[in-house]
């Protein structure tokens, strides 16, 4: 079993010590992405803004290991506010299709950087 990192120059680089996914027996587990601008680096503002970079760059990554979001099975969002959760939800749901994957949302009292959501996936390497 050999552990494959992921990098691409179109999600955020890492901003510590761990990868931006790493692929293992056919399955992509990404780190948790939030709403940086990969060419800046600089958080979007808003949660709207927020969600949709954050869905891109979930996507990048994933694509970068030769899946994408259809093949995600599980998602993990996290929230600084639950009140977002709606509007999170309706911006996520317009980024995937049936069979949906599996999901937990959670509130959290911080994430990095300030971010008001947090996405991480697991997904099926096509």
């Amino acid at each position: 079993m050999k552990i494959q990192p992921v990098q691409t120059s179109h999600a955020p680089d890492a901003i510590g010590p761990y990868s931006q996914a790493v692929t293992v027996n056919g399955f992509v587990y990404t780190s948790g992405q939030i709403g940086l601008d990969p060419e800046t680096m600089e958080m979007v503002a808003g949660i709207e803004a927020q969600t949709h970079r954050v869905m891109k760059n979930v996507n990048a990554v994933l694509e970068a290991s030769g899946t994408s979001l259809k093949q995600a099975v599980k998602l993990t969002i996290f929230l600084q506010d639950m009140n977002d959760f709606a509007t999170v939800n309706e911006i996520y749901s317009s980024y995937l299709s049936e069979p949906y994957p599996a999901r937990s949302a959670v509130e959290v009292a911080k994430l990095p950087k300030g971010a008001l959501v947090e996405i991480e996936a697991v997904a099926i390497k096509e």
